[in-house]
C-alpha cells in the first residue's frame, strides 16, 4: 500500500512474525536529489520526525514502512514537513 504526498511517498505492508516492540522503517533518498549532504540532511529530518511521531501519534508497529523522499524536501520548512508526515502516519492504521 502507499500513501504521497509533496515531500515523502510512504510504502507500508503489513508484517505477521513481527516483533511489536520495535519500528520497521527504511529511508530511501534519490542520487537525483542533489550531493551527499544534502541526502543525508533529508535523512536526518525524517529520523527526527519519525522519533517525535513515534511519541505524539500512535503508530502501528505492526508495518514495516518505506519512506523515499522527494527533492521538494530540501526547500521547505521543517514543521511543515512535519505536520505533513504525521497526518499521514496517523491516516494508516
Amino acid at each position: 500500500k502507499k500513501i504521497t504526498n509533496k515531500y515523502v511517498s510512504i510504502f507500508f505492508e503489513k508484517l505477521l512474525k513481527k516483533d511489536k516492540k520495535k519500528l520497521n522503517i527504511s529511508f530511501v533518498t534519490k542520487k537525483k536529489i542533489g550531493n551527499a549532504v544534502n541526502r543525508n540532511k533529508i535523512k536526518r529530518r525524517l529520523r527526527n520526525i519519525m522519533n517525535e511521531a513515534v511519541k505524539k501519534i500512535e503508530i502501528n508497529f505492526d508495518y514495516s514502512f518505506l519512506v523515499i523522499a522527494k527533492s521538494s524536501m530540501l526547500n521547505n520548512e521543517y514543521k511543515i514537513i512535519k505536520e505533513t508526515l504525521f497526518q499521514d502516519f496517523a491516516k494508516i492504521k
